[in-house]
Formats: structure tokens, C-alpha cells, sequence
């Protein structure tokens, strides 16, 4: 049993706060910027809840953190009330925000100054994978810190490796989207043609799919695309986010993106449509307007 502050509970968050204090068996101290909703979540599983990050960050072994964006992350640890000002030398911060790899090493080199330890985790599964403790996390960081740091992101994880020095967790997950990105585009075009050819989809999909075209987003996404129903699962609002980063730290790397910035576009008119807070999926949406 460790003592861990987590920081942020949306719907990742408040989730994997819970397979720490249930599954982990650790003593675990939640800060929410909405004060309310981490005093919800205390009551609910026994934890603490602190008013700042400082205060929920003292003390603690390990500090974990999933907050919206860039910002956020700057927001909550740096600063007097941040909780990188109640962190004290040996202790581990881990990060399971998606952000720039630019923030990653930024706040990396603070922790350095101070002594303590900075992991960029950030995570794959959606919701329901935070929900069910089975997320894969991509690491960046020092080796030491990382193998501590395992044993306690264990408790909502099934995956969960080191990738290289600071920022490499995020520059993995930039290739996660991306890669996404695609099958979801290719999947939503399949979908839509074999519809327009008069297919069953049914019957289509459960040849197909134990085939060599396969994949996460075909088993779980096919049904959202024909019923069009898209109210659940991760938001275009947060794909159209990381998109930028993985697009943005192109400009920087040289990499060229070209299937990746126009699936981007096709998310904008999904939110023209309406559908910023639609599941991914909804990319079928716009090829049957």
C-alpha cells in the first residue's frame, strides 16, 4: 500500500481514482477542480479530498494526474497552490494527461530541480477501459522511477511500458491516434459502401473481421455505424485535440501526416454537424449526409 494523491476525476479520473483505492488497497487523497465532486468521490469510496493541488499533493508517495490539455497540466502543478509545490525529494509524479511531448519534458526538468521524479503516462481504453481497470499507458521517463510507478498504475491497467526519456509516452500516444485515425476513416468508408452495395452488414463484418482486416475499432464501432448512434464512447472534441498535437509536433519532427490532417478536417465537419461530443465512430456520419 502506497500513499497517492490523484488530481483531476472526469470520466477517466474518477475511475481510476477508484481501482487505486479498491483494487490497489492504497490510501488515496483526490483533488478536483470542482471541489464538490472530489468530496462526492471520498464519500463514495473513503478517500480524502483536498481543496488544492498542493494540498493533495503533500505527503504522498506517488502523485498521479489526467487533466484536459497543455494548459491544465501547467495549471494544476506548477504554481504556489500546484502540486509540484507539495511534492518533496524521492516522491514519483505521473502524468496521465494526453499533452505535447513539449510540456512533458518541460515539467520533467522542474521535478529534477526539486528532487522528485516525472513519468509522461498517458493512456489508451476510453472511458470504458478506466471504468473496467484495463487501460494500456505509454511511459517516458527514467527506468527507476517508471518500475516504482508500475506497480501502483497496476491497479487500473493491463498494459503499461516504458518507451524512452521523457516525452516519450506522449510521442507513443501521438502514434496511437494517429494510427486510429485511419482505421476509423477506412472502417466508416467500408461500412458506408458495403451499405450502398446492399450488404449484410452482419454477416459481412463476422467474415471479415477474422480476416486480415481485423481490428479494435471494426469490432466495437461497426454497430454504432449502422444504428447511427453515436452518444457515448471518446468525443470528437478530444480527438480533434490530440489530433493537433500529433500534427503539431509533426511541424517540429518533419513527419509527414497527410491521411491524419485531412481525418482531422472530417472531425470538424462531424462538429459542424453537432457532434462534438459524439464518439469517433461518427466519422460515418458525414459519408451519409
Amino acid at each position: 500500500m502506497a500513499k497517492v494523491a490523484f488530481l483531476g476525476l472526469g470520466v477517466m479520473g474518477y475511475p481510476m481514482a477508484r481501482h487505486l483505492k479498491e483494487k490497489g488497497g492504497h490510501d488515496v487523497t483526490v483533488y478536483n477542480r470542482t471541489f464538490a465532486k472530489a468530496e462526492k468521490w471520498a464519500k463514495e469510496y473513503g478517500g480524502k479530498a483536498a481543496k488544492t493541488p498542493k494540498e493533495a499533493a503533500t505527503g504522498q508517495d506517488f502523485v498521479m494526474m489526467c487533466v484536459g490539455n497543455d494548459n491544465d497540466v501547467r495549471s494544476v502543478t506548477l504554481g504556489d497552490d500546484g502540486a509540484f509545490a507539495g511534492m518533496t525529494k524521492g516522491k514519483i509524479f505521473v502524468d496521465h494527461t494526453t499533452a505535447s511531448a513539449e510540456v512533458a519534458r518541460e515539467l520533467y526538468a522542474e521535478a529534477k530541480k526539486s528532487g522528485f521524479d516525472f513519468v509522461d503516462a498517458p493512456v489508451s481504453g476510453g472511458q470504458a477501459g478506466a471504468e473496467n481497470g484495463v487501460l494500456t499507458v505509454m511511459c517516458g521517463g527514467d527506468a527507476g522511477p517508471f518500475g516504482e510507478a508500475e506497480k501502483v498504475i497496476a491497479s487500473y491497467a493491463r498494459m503499461c511500458k516504458l518507451l524512452g526519456a521523457s516525452g516519450s509516452g506522449q510521442l507513443a500516444k501521438m502514434v496511437n491516434q494517429i494510427c486510429i485515425a485511419g482505421l476509423v476513416q477506412g472502417l466508416s468508408e467500408g461500412i458506408h459502401f458495403a451499405t450502398k452495395a446492399g450488404l449484410d452488414i452482419e454477416a459481412l463484418v463476422a467474415t471479415i473481421s477474422k480476416g486480415a482486416a481485423q481490428s479494435w475499432q471494426m469490432e466495437n464501432r461497426y454497430k454504432a455505424m449502422i444504428e447511427n448512434k453515436f452518444e457515448f464512447g471518446f468525443a470528437v472534441d478530444w480527438m480533434r485535440k490530440d489530433l493537433s498535437i500529433c500534427l503539431a509536433e509533426s511541424r517540429r519532427n518533419g513527419a509527414n501526416l497527410p491521411v491524419t490532417a485531412l481525418v482531422d478536417q472530417f472531425y470538424a465537419e462531424v462538429q459542424k454537424m453537432g457532434g462534438g461530443r459524439w464518439d469517433t465512430a461518427s466519422l460515418f456520419a458525414r459519408l451519409s449526409r
